[in-house]
């Protein structure tokens, strides 16, 4: 078992409003998907910790954009769930603020994990957010998670269709789960290489 760079992953801050956010320097990589896709989940086992980030049955939990800081200079940041929650829409439109705006002016942002869920992958908001991302020429990478729920051969078949539909040029697609374990080193690869 090849040492895992983060370990040490920490709590850093959970940021309401643009304004908290820390310093705008070192390098992040940011989470961002639907509610309840398992975000949480994914930077957990990211860090082979379980209860770095709360996780939550209930869809929108998440409601700042939290940082947590693998090592000095480095962060990863759980941005808040779109779609489904059940809030207002005035908070809804609060979030979607949020996150334009850290997506718009957050120089230390090196690259996006675009998580979807692979039962049901590449919905309108997902889409709208991989639109966005193309605007702002960050690079991502799409995280295709539960993919325990499926058997490996469906996961395939998807993984496959997930790369011919994707337009995001540059933009890489793998299966994950944090049960089995799957693709769990792929993206420890993938969040060192942009985070170095």
């Amino acid at each position: 078992m090849s040492h895992n760079p983060f370990h040490d992953t920490v709590f850093l801050l959970g940021a309401p409003g643009l304004e908290h956010l820390p310093a705008d320097t070192g390098r992040e990589v940011a989470f961002a998907g639907r509610s309840n896709v398992g975000k949480s989940s994914i930077i957990n086992a990211l860090a082979g910790q379980r209860h770095l980030v709360r996780t939550s049955r209930t869809p929108g939990r998440t409601r700042e954009l939290n940082f947590f800081q693998v090592r000095a200079g480095c962060r990863l940041v759980d941005l808040p769930g779109y779609g489904f929650a059940k809030v207002s829409m005035a908070q809804r439109r609060g979030w979607g603020e949020l996150m334009a705006g850290y997506l718009a002016q957050r120089q230390s942002l090196v690259g996006v994990l675009a998580v979807m869920d692979i039962r049901h992958p590449f919905k309108d908001s997902d889409q709208d957010l991989l639109r966005l991302l193309q605007e702002s020429g960050f690079p991502a990478h799409v995280v295709l998670n539960k993919a325990d729920k499926l058997t490996r051969g469906d996961g395939n078949d998807v993984l496959r269709q997930a790369r011919r539909e994707l337009t995001l040029a540059g933009a890489q697609v793998q299966l994950f789960s944090s049960v089995s374990g799957t693709g769990v080193e792929e993206l420890r690869r993938v969040v060192r290489g942009w985070l170095e």
